[in-house]
């Protein structure tokens, strides 16, 4: 039986590919490289993140919890490797390998076909220590809604000069 609590993050993260493709594609680069200053990221700059989450987070640290526990910690994150891994790639095609990574690590994550009671195993994070597959599983799904806001919020901010004094009623500006 897969747990609820599965069904629901798998609703959620299979539509973060088609929501930012939609919201991204074929938009000029004005709104696509926008960020908040110096060392904030981009649109384009998530979605290399996105991908490198996809490779290196979600999936195989669930399979490092399934297989050793705690016995043997997550490796790293490394949460500067889009910016070496996107290099000379388009917004298009990381949108279109966002999109096929994700679904591969969803059939991956079905093919497991967990059971409520797997959702409380426990891995070692480098920095956290103990961490349960549930909350992986939920830091994924929270991360792609926060990355959502966080593009809609840098996109948003390119007008706040434009809205002038609509913008004491937008709360994205502040």
């Amino acid at each position: 039986m897969t747990a609820p609590f599965l069904e629901e993050s798998i609703a959620l993260l299979e539509r973060t590919p088609a929501t930012l493709n939609t919201l991204l594609r074929e938009l000029p680069a004005a709104w696509t490289d926008a960020t908040e200053g110096p060392g904030t990221w981009s649109p384009y700059i998530v979605i290399g993140h996105l991908i490198h989450g996809e490779h290196a987070d979600w999936i195989p640290r669930l399979e490092v919890i399934l297989q050793h526990g705690t016995s043997r910690p997550f490796e790293p994150f490394d949460r500067e490797a889009q910016f070496r891994d996107s290099a000379g790639k388009s917004l298009s095609q990381l949108l279109d390998e966002f999109a096929a990574v994700r679904a591969a690590n969803l059939a991956r994550l079905r093919a497991l076909e967990l059971r409520p009671d797997q959702l409380d195993l426990q891995g070692t994070h480098p920095a956290f220590g103990p961490v349960t597959a549930r909350q992986l599983i939920a830091t994924w799904t929270a991360h792609d809604l926060a990355h959502i806001v966080q593009i809609g919020r840098v996109m948003a901010k390119r007008y706040k000069e434009e809205v002038g004094p609509w913008a004491a009623y937008l709360s994205v500006m502040a």
